[in-house]
């Protein structure tokens, strides 16, 4: 019974590997005074990860240009959210540029630069130099990953099972 409980504990402790859900700003959100460029400085983003901005009614999150990032100007937006309950996929490698578009925000610290790297897990053998093979599809959007997490228990919980039964049997 020992070893079945010992087993039970081993498989529950060991994480599965999936997407993560960042919420920007950790407990704070988006607001202003919120040193958001420390908050990434902490973080690492993979293809695959979202982004989960929560902030209140005289906020937006507009996804912006390098250059409209550098100028905090929202004039050009790639895309404006204003539920204030907002998830961004993360399915391209590169950089992100997000802004509050409400005025003097942005020039006041509402702004997050997020750089993605490559999604974790098993890679695939290195292709040629000079080689132009397309690059994989994006992984479909989730909107906040718990649909996956769940998944991913129940698939897990009659493997678990089934070692349990084997080792009290």
């Amino acid at each position: 019974m020992a070893g079945a409980t010992t087993l039970l504990v081993f498989l529950f402790v060991i994480p599965a590997a999936y997407a993560t859900t960042y919420m920007v700003g950790g407990t704070s959100g988006w607001a202003l005074g919120v040193n958001y460029t420390n908050w990434a400085a902490g973080e690492t983003f993979h293809v695959g990860d979202s982004l989960m901005f929560i902030y209140g009614n005289t906020h937006t999150v507009d996804e912006v240009s390098s250059s409209d990032y550098n100028s905090c100007s929202s004039s050009n937006t790639i895309s404006t959210a204003v539920s204030g309950n907002t998830s961004i996929a993360l399915s391209a490698m590169g950089s992100r540029y997000f802004i509050c578009g409400t005025t003097g925000h942005c020039p006041g610290g509402m702004k997050l630069e997020v750089t993605v790297s490559a999604a974790t897990g098993p890679t695939s053998s290195p292709s040629t130099p000079g080689s132009t093979s397309p690059p994989p599809p994006p992984p479909p959007p989730r909107s906040n990953g718990v649909f996956f997490r769940v998944n991913t228990f129940l698939l897990g919980a009659p493997i678990v099972m089934a070692a349990l039964l084997a080792v009290m049997g």
